[in-house]
C-alpha cells in the first residue's frame, strides 16, 4: 500500500489553507468577503463626501438669499438710506457674503470632481478587478478539486484489484491442493490468478503515475497559484486602502484651499466695520434733516391787571410789535418763520368764543381765499400729496428737494438733445443723398422732440424760480438749460411761473400766496439749413462683415458675411457706421456688424474693432 502525503503546506511564515478540502474553501470565503466589506466602505465614504457636498451647496445657496433679501431695492428709499457708513459697512458685508458662499460652492465642485467622481470611477475598476481574481482563484480551486478525485479514483481501483488478486490467489492454491479437481480447472484457476496479479500491477503503476502527477499539481497549487492570486488580492486591499486616506487628505485639502479667500472675506468685513464713522453719520443726518429757521425769541409779558392795554397774545416766533400795534394777520408778507415745535397762544377772548361764532368770523374776513389754500394744503398733505414747489418742507429741505428736481430736468433736456442730434445728422444725410431715405419721415419726430424741450425748459424754469426765492436771490436762467445745440429752439417766447410765499396762519401752519407773475423770455436763434452739393465723401479706411445684415430699412445697406467694403463715415457714438460698396452702393450698418480698419492717415480716424 502507498501512503498519501499530507496535504497541508507552509508558504513561508503563513499556512496557506488547503482549497480541497471544506476549511480551505472557508478561509477563501472569508476573504470574499473581506474585500466585499472594503468595497462596501469605500461606497460608503463616497456617500458621505456626496452628502456633504450637498449641505455645501444647501449653505451656499441660503447664504446667497439671505444676502439677496437684506440687499436695497433699486430706486426706493432703502437705497437712499446706503449713504452712511454704517449702512455703507453693512452692505459690503452682504456682498463679502455673498463671496463667502461662492467659496462653499467651491468646496462642493472640487469634492465632487476630486472625490466623488474619481472614487466613484475606482470603485467600478476595483470590483471588476475583484471579480477576476477570485475567478482565478475558483477556478484553481476545481482544478485541484478534480486531481484530488482522479487520485482518489485510481487509488480505490488499485485497491480493489489488489484484493481480487488476493482472492483469485487463494483460490488458485485451494484448486490446487483438491485431488478431486481435474486439471483443466486447476489450470484455468492459475491463469484467473495470473490475471488479477496484472492487474493489480497495473493499477499499482496508474496509481502511482496519478499520485505523482497530484503531488506535483499540489505542489504549483500552494506554491505559485495560490500565492499569486493571494498576493494579487493583497495588493488590491492595499490600493484600496490607500486610495481612501488620499481622499480623506484630499477632503481636509479642498478645505483648507479656501481658507485664505475665506480670510480676506472676513478682513474685509472687518474693514468695513472699522470704516464705520459714527461723526460723519452724525452730520450727514444734520445736513440732511436741518430746516434753515432761526430759534424762537422770548415771549412776550402780558400784562392782564390794565384791561385797556391789554394786548393780544402773539406767537413767540411772530416779529415784535412796535408801539403795541399789531399787523393784520393775513396781509402783507410774513416777517418770520414759525418755530415748527410750538403753537400759537390763544387769547381768553379766543379761547372761550363759540366755534360756530368764531367760524362765522372766519367766513367773512377778507383773507379767507387764503385761509381754503392753507386749509386745501393741508388735507393734500395728509393724504400723502406734497405741493409742486415743496413749500410744506423747511427751507433747507426745500432748497434741496427743488435741486434735485432742476437737475434731474436738466439731465431729461440732454437726453432729448441727444436725440434731437441724432435724427438732425439723420435728416441731413438723406437730404444729401435722397437715394438713402425721405428727410420729410424724420420731421414729425424733430416736432415732437422740439415740443419736449420747450416743456422741459419752462419746467426748469419754473423750479428755477423758485429755487432762486428760497436762496434769496432773482430767478435766473440755469446756463446748462439756456445752451444751444441745434437747429430747434423753443417757440413760445415766455412762460407764466409762480411762486409761493410762506405765510403764517392761525392754528401754526403756512399758507401760500400768489406772487406776482414774472415772464421768463426764451431767446430763440435762427438755424439756417443750407445743403449744397458736395463730392462724394472720402474713404477713410475699410472693413469686414462679420455678420449678414438686412438693409431693410431707408438709409441702410445690406452686406454679406465676409463681404469686405470701404468706410466712409466712422461711428459717432450712435451705433452706426457708414460704408460705400461702389459709386452708387453707400449707406448704414450697425457698428456691431463689421469690423473696421481705418486708415492711420485720414483725418480724424481712430482704429477700433
Amino acid at each position: 500500500m502507498v501512503s498519501l502525503p499530507h496535504r497541508s503546506v507552509l508558504h513561508g511564515a503563513v499556512s496557506a489553507p488547503c482549497l480541497c478540502c471544506p476549511k480551505g474553501k472557508d478561509q477563501f470565503d472569508n476573504l470574499e468577503k473581506h474585500t466585499q466589506w472594503g468595497i462596501d466602505v469605500l461606497e460608503k465614504y463616497i456617500k458621505f463626501v456626496k452628502e456633504r457636498t450637498e449641505i455645501e451647496l444647501s449653505y451656499a445657496k441660503q447664504l446667497r438669499n439671505l444676502s439677496k433679501k437684506y440687499q436695497p431695492k433699486k430706486n426706493s428709499k432703502e437705497e437712499e438710506e446706503y449713504r452712511y457708513t454704517s449702512t455703507r459697512a453693512f452692505l459690503a458685508t452682504l456682498n463679502e457674503m455673498n463671496d463667502y458662499a461662492g467659496q462653499h460652492e467651491v468646496i462642493s465642485e472640487n469634492m465632487t470632481s476630486l472625490i466623488t467622481g474619481e472614487l466613484t470611477r475606482y470603485v467600478q475598476e476595483l470590483k471588476q478587478e475583484r471579480k477576476s481574481h477570485f475567478h482565478d482563484g475558483r477556478k484553481a480551486q476545481q482544478h485541484i478539486e478534480t486531481c484530488w478525485k482522479q487520485l482518489e479514483a485510481s487509488k480505490r481501483r488499485f485497491e480493489r484489484d489488489c484484493k481480487e488478486a488476493d482472492r483469485a490467489q487463494q483460490y488458485f492454491e485451494k484448486m490446487d491442493a483438491d485431488i478431486n479437481v481435474t486439471k483443466a480447472d486447476v489450470e484455468k484457476a492459475r491463469q484467473q490468478a495470473q490475471l488479477r496479479h496484472q492487474m493489480a500491477e497495473d493499477s499499482k503503476a496508474e496509481y502511482s503515475s496519478t499520485l505523482q502527477k497530484f503531488n506535483s499539481e499540489q505542489h504549483e497549487h500552494y506554491y505559485t497559484h495560490i500565492p499569486n492570486i493571494f498576493q494579487k488580492i493583497q495588493e488590491m486591499e492595499e490600493r484600496r486602502i490607500v486610495r481612501i486616506g488620499e481622499s480623506m487628505k484630499t477632503f481636509a485639502e479642498v478645505d483648507r484651499q479656501v481658507i485664505p479667500i475665506i480670510g480676506k472675506c472676513l478682513d474685509e468685513i472687518t474693514k468695513a466695520a472699522e470704516s464705520v464713522d459714527h461723526k460723519n453719520d452724525s452730520q450727514m443726518v444734520i445736513e440732511a434733516f436741518k430746516s434753515g429757521f432761526e430759534p424762537p425769541g422770548d415771549i412776550e409779558f402780558e400784562d392782564f391787571t390794565q384791561p385797556m392795554k391789554r394786548t393780544v397774545s402773539e406767537s413767540s416766533l411772530s416779529n415784535s410789535r412796535g408801539d403795541g400795534k399789531s399787523e393784520p394777520k393775513f396781509g402783507g408778507k410774513s416777517k418770520g418763520k414759525l418755530w415748527p415745535f410750538i403753537k400759537k397762544n390763544k387769547s381768553p377772548k379766543q379761547q372761550k368764543e363759540p366755534l360756530s361764532h368764531r367760524f362765522n368770523e372766519f367766513m367773512t374776513s377778507k383773507p379767507k381765499i387764503h385761509c381754503f389754500r392753507s386749509l386745501k394744503r393741508g388735507l393734500s398733505l395728509k393724504l400723502g400729496a406734497g405741493p409742486e414747489d415743496f413749500s410744506n418742507l423747511p427751507p433747507e429741505q426745500r432748497r434741496k428737494k427743488l435741486q434735485q428736481k432742476v437737475d434731474e430736468l436738466n439731465r431729461d433736456i440732454q437726453k432729448e438733445l441727444d436725440q434731437r442730434d441724432a435724427l438732425t445728422k439723420m435728416k441731413d444725410v438723406y437730404i444729401k443723398n435722397p437715394q438713402m431715405g425721405d428727410a420729410a419721415s424724420v420731421d414729425h419726430r424733430l416736432s415732437e422732440l422740439a415740443q419736449n424741450i420747450e416743456k422741459l425748459r419752462l419746467e426748469v424754469q419754473k423750479f428755477e424760480g423758485w429755487l432762486a426765492e428760497v436762496e434769496g436771490r432773482l430767478p435766473a436762467r440755469n446756463e446748462q438749460a439756456r445752451r444751444q445745440s441745434g437747429m430747434y429752439e423753443p417757440q413760445n417766447p415766455s412762460a407764466v411761473n409762480s411762486c409761493a410765499q410762506d405765510r403764517e396762519s392761525p392754528d401754526g401752519s403756512y399758507t401760500e400766496e400768489q406772487s406776482q407773475e414774472t415772464e421768463m423770455k426764451v431767446p430763440a436763434t435762427d438755424f439756417d439749413d443750407e445743403f449744397d452739393d458736395e463730392e462724394p465723401l472720402p474713404t477713410i479706411g475699410t472693413c469686414k462683415a462679420l455678420y449678414t445684415f438686412e438693409g431693410q430699412n431707408e438709409g441702410t445697406i445690406s452686406v454679406a458675411e465676409g463681404e469686405m467694403l470701404y468706410v466712409i463715415e466712422e461711428d459717432k457714438g450712435d451705433g452706426w457706421t457708414r460704408i460705400r460698396r461702389n459709386e452708387d452702393e453707400e449707406g448704414y450698418v450697425p457698428t456691431s456688424y463689421v469690423e473696421v480698419y481705418l486708415d492711420k492717415n485720414a483725418k480724424g480716424a481712430m482704429t477700433y474693432i
